[in-house]
C-alpha cells in the first residue's frame, strides 16, 4: 500500500512541471495562468524557437496585479521565485511589437511544493514516520524535470541552428546562381557585341 502511495506522490511530483508549445501572433499576447498557496515555489522556463529575430516580451505578475518580472526582447530564460501570498499568478507573452511575424515559444511552468506540506513533512518525520523513500522520491522526481526541461531546450536549439543553416545553405545557393546567370549573362553579352562588331567591320 506504501508502495502504491509513494507511486503516486511520484507521478504527482512528475506532472507539476508542464511543457507547451505556442504560437504568439504578431500585435497578439498569450497569458497563463498558475493558482498556488503561499510559499510555493514557481518556476518557468522559456525559449523561442521560431519567427523574426527570436525574441518576446514577458511579463510575470502576482494576484495582486504586481509586476514580478518584466522583460523586453527576450529570447530565453529561466525564473524561479517563491510565492508571496495566495492566489493566481499571470505569465504573459507579449508579441505586440512585431508588425506581421508570429513567435513559436516553447516554455515550461513548475510548482513545487508549499511551505506548508514542507512542515507536515518535517512534523511526520519529527513523530517517528519514515519520510526517506518519499524524500527520495521527490528528490528524483526535481532531477528528472530538470533533465526534461533541458533535453527540451536543447532540442529547441538544435531545431533553430538546423533552421539558420538552412537558410543560409538557400541563401548561399541562390546567389551562387545569381552569380552564375549573371556571368553567363556578360559572356553571352560580350560574345554578341563582339560578333556585331566584326559584322560591321566587314560592311565597312
Amino acid at each position: 500500500m506504501n508502495f502504491l502511495i509513494y507511486v503516486l506522490s511520484f507521478i504527482s511530483l512528475w506532472e507539476a512541471a508542464r511543457a507547451y508549445f505556442i504560437t504568439v501572433d504578431a500585435h497578439a499576447e498569450e497569458c497563463f495562468f498558475e493558482r498556488v498557496t503561499a510559499g510555493t515555489k514557481l518556476g518557468l522556463a522559456f525559449e523561442v524557437a521560431e519567427g523574426g529575430f527570436l525574441d518576446i516580451d514577458l511579463r510575470i505578475i502576482g494576484p495582486d496585479n504586481k509586476v514580478l518580472h518584466e522583460g523586453e526582447r527576450e529570447s530565453n530564460g529561466r525564473y524561479t521565485f517563491p510565492a508571496a501570498m495566495d492566489g493566481v499568478y499571470t505569465y504573459c507573452f507579449s508579441n505586440k511589437m512585431s508588425t506581421m511575424t508570429p513567435k513559436s515559444i516553447m516554455f515550461s511552468m513548475d510548482v513545487g511544493d508549499s511551505d506548508e506540506k514542507k512542515e507536515h513533512g518535517e512534523v511526520e518525520a519529527a513523530s517517528g514516520g519514515d519520510n526517506k523513500l518519499e524524500d527520495m522520491i521527490k528528490e528524483l522526481s526535481a532531477a528528472l524535470s530538470g533533465v526534461k526541461h533541458e533535453q527540451d531546450y536543447m532540442e529547441v536549439r538544435e531545431r533553430i541552428h538546423r533552421s539558420i543553416n538552412d537558410n543560409t545553405n538557400s541563401r548561399v545557393v541562390m546567389w551562387s546562381f545569381f552569380e552564375a546567370v549573371v556571368l553567363v549573362s556578360m559572356t553571352l553579352g560580350q560574345v554578341y557585341y563582339l560578333k556585331q562588331f566584326f559584322e560591321v567591320r566587314r560592311v565597312v
